[in-house]
């Protein structure tokens, strides 16, 4: 849950709870393909989300490694 906000809880939660009420309310019927396809359009968008944030502290720690070097040959060269 490192990479996962309140936010994107909150909405699997919420996604998660409407999807199983769905399911009892509507059973086995032709709805349920359209609240399966809600179901797997957010997975989908919360999964695009993560991988963004992991991403994103991949370049964030790649750019701290480059100013520290950058730095470093500053001070070498006595810039």
């Amino acid at each position: 849950m490192k990479h996962f906000d309140l936010g994107s809880a909150i909405v699997i939660l919420i996604t998660l709870v409407l999807f199983i009420t769905a399911l009892f309310f509507k059973g086995f019927t032709h709805d349920l393909l359209i609240e399966a396809a809600v179901f797997l359009v957010s997975v989908k968008l919360i999964i695009s989300a993560y991988k963004a944030s992991i991403t994103t502290n991949e370049l964030k720690t790649k750019l701290e490694n480059i100013h520290t070097d950058i730095i470093r040959f500053n001070k070498i060269n006595g810039v």
